[in-house]
């Protein structure tokens, strides 16, 4: 990418008979990068000033390349977070819209404060060219700075200028004869005319752009070159004046659709096209399919105008579009614009083994939507996917994240990015240990009898092999190898000396064995005599100390005992000192001829005791004693609870657990899940020996749970009880720009901004505390933290000086305190009072009867000054006047203003001899009386002299001027003459002779015109001149004639749901009656039919007709010489 260089400013002046000076930028050899440039070529060599701290530069770029613009903001100017914006000229948005060359970035300096924003223009090209503006804005503050991107086209010459050159004369060598420059010059001319080929190029835009300005109207052509990513709009006005453009007037269209259409997803847009002739068939295509009336495209006809409604736009309805009219079209484009995705349920933190499958699943506001994986802070590709063994799933709104076999590369944090959120989530991935549940024990076993071995491990996918003193065992008749679920069995039938051995069983692909011994019972016989005293032949292998066994909760215990004594003894069993003599059930005693055994289905915790067999027979008896030591998992720990909690991390403290299963509590597992998911995460897996556990790389502002397992020997024990639910917050930072506003003898009044973060755990409010100066001893202000951004800490002793500061409070405790740099002195200043009289103020101030005065007019003074209000010198009717004063303001309020609140009112505001005072003028206003008085003066051919009197009550205010109207005598309508006439006298022209008219004022003021007006009392009568009356030497004519329809009803044909009427016009004397009338129906009283009658003129006004009101209307006007009828008929179709 090349570095932006500033753009060398063009001279004016073209020199062409000078001689051109040798350029020094290009014989001076080239700058090192680490040199500063010169001050006098930087164009931002002045100080930035306002937020900038580097503002833009003006750079020079040739076509084909990329270019960085680069500016600096000073993020402590600013109240906020800002927004930077960036415009190509003075109006134009450079955004997502602009094209993908345009691409923007923005990063932030906690520390420095400091936000840098960069715009990155890839493939410039020549209508880049312009003036550019960043935009700042953050809240209140704003700023903008102006820079220029020039575009270079590279130069075509050829790399060796000496090649343009040749020698004069023939037959010569290559040094000899003169210089020939012609073919240099030639050359040149080539190079001149390609340059200004380039320049009137067509700006990088296709054809059919071009046509599309051709014929479009000026006032269009912003919106086009915005659709079409045009930024150099100078150099398009230039090419089209160059143009010469030939606009065709269409025959079929008299308003074509626009270019191209916007709409938001599932809101409807309408396509308008006006038509020249009504009856011309038109049809509408999508994409070149034709379209259909339907409850999604609705087609409407209003007058010439055509209409497409699209209800409930999608993806799917972004298309183009167009309409046909015989051989004429106009097209047209529809984008709709995505809502923001929001993401609905997030990703869980995973925990999984190396192979296996895991889903990560996220589901979102929207089917189809567009979003974002990413791994430790880099983008996953559908590229990259089958490297990585991994694949993308959408369905519906959930989108998956699928990994057929896990691998240790695959563990990491994982991120979905939308347009209108994240989440993330972390994965990880651990080696396969098997844990063995239940290991081998060894057996003694007599000849003829069965051998079983039995182990279990974790897992049940576990295969394995069984080993005979290091040789592998293979299933035969005797021996049967059996593996069901987590259980592993090895059982030898009719166990022979042989059978004798050591037996291990070595899961596959573990480093894991286990091992038990066999030991063969073997019996012998002897010849013995009759009578023999009973023996005990007890055997306690795996004893761990002398005739003590130990088993293991759950597991079988069968205690064989051998017997020997003639006569058979009798067998006593007792558990402790009770008699044990149950036969069946989980605990029972089996007696056989030689033996006797005591069998435990299932051990539990009860059945630990010590256990003894008696035998007895009439030579002797016998006894012995065997200790059962039940061992089993722990109980869980108990009062498992988080003692504190930070930004990504929380105390976990528990008590061990009161049973430790009869072996010693080896470690502890924990676990944390998120409230409300059912997945568990392990927090270790080497056994933790501790009673505290500080749990990390957690999400602030996330609820979590958490659960710890004892773990012995045996294994481990059932979770303990969940932890309440806790959420990892950390403190607020320090509050910012603490200032004093307010000093009194005995009070200050400090205040702040909020801290720049917060966090998820928000901000209770805040705690002021201060020191006198030399202490270290803080005193706090306020005992309950305070909402808003001030305070004022009172009962402060007169004169000290005092330190204060400033802390946030929330739930995870005080941030940081934010403290005054210097000691305040609490010592109140004099302030001289001064009133500080709003802008309307100064001026009278007039309002309406009726309406409210409420004046609030601030004032400044230390002490607090006294406020005293008065009219004319007169103290105020408190009645109807009411004054609230408080440090700073004072408020005069009337509910409803009466015109004797009019006036001038004195306020004062004194502090012991100081005083300043400020007069307020109040004119409460209303509208003026009629006019006096009206009469008419004088008359003379069609004229009239109209004088009268102003009002007797102006309303309390100026009478800017006069409404005159006149009216006929005989019909008495008003027609308005004169308006805004301000003498009190008009002469009215254009009477009609013969006519006798009124005249009647309005008073106008600035509440408007009088209620009433003011008539004239004699009238202005028009009379013929130069003609005198006779009386009539005939008889006087009959003007009376029967009803006579001058124009009849006409045929109409309209469509339904619009307005239509019917017209007619009927002359008769006496004034006839007309009654309308459908299907020779008198049409009474009906809202949906409206007649009326002007002059002779009758319409029948019909609202909103449907295809039922169609058929035969007449119209019958009748008097007492005769009636006349008109009858048409109505057709009201529905549009298709």
């Amino acid at each position: 990418m090349p570095v932006p260089k500033p753009a060398a400013k063009k001279s004016a002046a073209k020199a062409k008979d000078v001689p051109k000076a040798p350029d020094p930028a290009k014989e001076a050899p080239p700058a090192s990068p680490s040199e500063p440039a010169p001050e006098d070529q930087s164009p931002t060599a002045e100080e930035p000033a306002g937020i900038f701290l580097k503002k833009p530069e003006t750079v020079s770029v040739e076509t084909g390349k990329d270019v960085v613009i680069t500016a600096r903001v000073n993020g402590k100017e600013l109240p906020g977070k800002p927004a930077i914006k960036w415009f190509k000229g003075k109006w134009l948005e450079l955004g997502s819209k602009s094209g993908a060359r345009f691409s923007f970035k923005e990063t932030h300096d906690p520390q420095s404060n400091v936000y840098t924003a960069e715009l990155h223009i890839g493939k410039v090209v020549v209508g880049d060219r312009g003036d550019y503006r960043c935009e700042v804005k953050a809240k209140d503050a704003c700023d903008s700075c102006s820079f220029n991107i020039d575009v270079e086209v590279p130069s075509q010459d050829s790399g060796n200028i000496l090649e343009s050159f040749k020698r004069s004369g023939e037959g010569k060598s290559e040094d000899a004869g003169e210089l020939d420059f012609s073919g240099l010059l030639k050359k040149r001319e080539v190079v001149e005319e390609k340059k200004k080929k380039k320049d009137e190029d067509d700006l990088g835009l296709p054809p059919e752009v071009w046509e599309l300005l051709k014929g479009a109207k000026k006032s269009e052509y912003e919106r086009i070159a915005f659709q079409y990513g045009i930024t150099d709009l100078r150099g398009m006005l230039k090419r089209l004046k160059k143009v010469k453009v030939e606009v065709k007037k269409s025959a079929a269209f008299t308003k074509k659709l626009d270019p191209a259409y916007q709409v938001d997803k599932g809101n409807k847009i309408k396509l308008v096209v006006e038509i020249s002739d009504p009856d011309l068939p038109l049809k509408w295509y999508k994409n070149g399919q034709e379209l259909k009336p339907s409850s999604k495209y609705v087609f409407e006809n209003v007058g010439k105008k055509r209409i497409l409604t699209i209800n409930k736009c999608t993806l799917a309805d972004d298309a183009a579009y167009e309409v046909a009219i015989k051989d004429e079209k106009c097209f047209t484009e529809l984008f709709v614009k995505e809502p923001p995705v929001l993401i609905v349920t997030p990703l869980e933190d995973q925990q999984v083994f190396v192979g296996d499958r895991v889903e990560m699943v996220v589901e979102v506001s929207e089917e189809g939507a567009q979003l974002m994986w990413m791994k430790d802070g880099v983008e996953m590709t559908r590229e990259d996917s089958y490297k990585a063994r991994y694949r993308f799933k959408k369905d519906g709104k959930r989108h998956l994240l699928i990994f057929s076999e896990v691998s240790q590369d695959d563990m990491g944090r994982y991120k979905v990015l939308t347009n209108g959120g994240q989440c993330e989530a972390e994965l990880i991935v651990e080696e396969k240990q098997l844990e063995v549940l239940q290991d081998i024990a060894d057996l003694t076993v007599k000849a003829s009898e069965q051998a079983v071995f039995t182990c279990e491990v974790s897992d049940e996918k576990v295969t394995g092999k069984w080993y005979k003193n290091g040789v592998e065992v293979r299933p035969s008749k005797r021996i049967t190898i059996s593996h069901k679920g987590r259980m592993h069995k090895l059982v030898i039938d009719d166990v022979r000396p042989e059978d004798e051995a050591d037996y291990t069983f070595v899961p596959d692909g573990f480093a894991l064995t286990l091992s038990a011994k066999l030991n063969f019972l073997e019996i012998k016989i002897d010849y013995v005599p009759k009578q023999e005293p009973p023996k005990i032949h007890l055997d306690c292998s795996g004893k761990t100390s002398e005739n003590t066994i130990v088993v293991v909760a759950g597991n079988k215990l069968r205690l064989d005992v051998a017997i020997t004594g003639e006569p058979p003894p009798t067998v006593t069993w007792l558990k402790g000192d009770q008699v044990f003599a149950e036969t069946e059930g989980r605990t029972h005693v089996e007696q056989r001829p030689d033996s006797s055994s005591f069998v435990i289905e299932g051990a539990e915790r009860s059945d630990e005791a010590k256990y003894t067999i008696k035998v007895t027979n009439p030579v002797g008896e016998d006894t012995a004693s065997i200790f059962v030591k039940v061992v089993d998992v722990p109980d869980p720990p108990e009062a498992v609870r988080i003692t504190s909690v930070g930004e990504d991390w929380a105390i976990l403290v528990w008590e061990p657990p009161k049973y430790d299963g009869g072996q010693p509590v080896t470690g502890y597992l924990m676990e944390r899940k998120k409230k409300g998911s059912q997945r568990w995460m392990k927090l270790n897996f080497e056994v933790f020996t501790e009673t505290t556990y500080e749990s990390t790389r957690m999400i602030e502002g996330v609820l979590y749970e958490m659960r710890v397992f004892a773990v012995n020997a045996i294994g481990v024990s059932q979770p303990s009880t969940n932890t309440k639910p806790f959420m990892p917050i950390a403190p607020t930072s320090e509050p910012l720009h603490l200032t004093v506003e307010d000093v009194t003898d005995t009070t200050t009044t400090l205040k702040w901004r909020p801290p720049d973060r917060i966090g998820a755990g928000g901000i209770d409010g805040y705690l002021v505390e201060y020191c006198l100066e030399g202490s270290e001893a803080w005193v706090a202000a306020n005992s309950e933290p305070v909402e808003r951004c001030g305070f004022t800490v009172k009962d402060l002793p007169t004169g000290a000086r005092i330190l204060f500061r400033v802390v946030g409070v929330n739930i995870a405790g005080r941030s940081e305190p934010a403290t005054l740099v210097q000691p305040v002195t609490i010592r109140e200043i004099v302030q001289q009072p001064k009133i500080r009289l709003p802008r309307h103020l100064r001026q009278t101030y007039i309002r309406r009867v009726g309406e409210q005065l409420n004046l609030l007019i601030p004032f400044q003074g230390k002490p607090r000054p006294q406020v005293a209000w008065t009219k004319g010198g007169a103290p105020l009717d408190t009645s109807r006047i009411h004054i609230r004063t408080s440090d700073v303001d004072t408020v005069f309020f009337v509910r409803q203003a009466a015109r004797s609140d009019s006036g001038e009112y004195e306020l004062s505001v004194q502090i012991e001899n100081m005083r300043d005072t400020a007069t307020i003028r109040i004119r409460v206003v209303e509208k003026a009386g009629p006019a006096e008085n009206v009469m008419v003066k004088e008359v003379w051919g069609t004229n009239a002299l109209v004088e009268w009197q102003p009002p007797k009550d102006d309303g309390n205010s100026e009478v800017t001027g006069y409404f005159i109207q006149k009216a006929d005598k005989k019909t008495m309508e008003w027609f308005t003459v004169y308006e805004h006439s301000r003498p009190t006298r008009c002469t009215v022209s254009d009477l009609i002779i013969g006519n006798e008219y009124y005249f009647r004022v309005f008073s106008e003021n600035i509440c408007g015109l009088s209620d009433s007006p003011g008539v004239s009392k004699n009238t202005a009568k028009i009379l013929k001149t130069g003609i005198t009356f006779k009386p009539a030497e005939f008889r006087e004519h009959d003007f009376r004639s029967a009803p006579k329809f001058l124009t009849p009803l006409l045929d109409r044909v309209v469509v339904a749901g619009y307005s239509a009427a019917l017209y007619c016009a009927v002359r008769g004397h006496p004034k006839p009656k007309v009654v309308w009338m459908k299907n020779k129906m008198e049409i009474h009283e009906d809202p949906k039919f409206l007649m009326t009658n002007q002059q002779g003129i009758l319409t029948l006004n019909i609202r909103r007709p449907s295809p039922f009101d169609g058929g035969t209307y007449s119209c019958r006007a009748f008097n007492e010489l005769g009636e006349a009828l008109a009858e048409c008929k109505l057709e009201v179709r529905v549009p298709q």
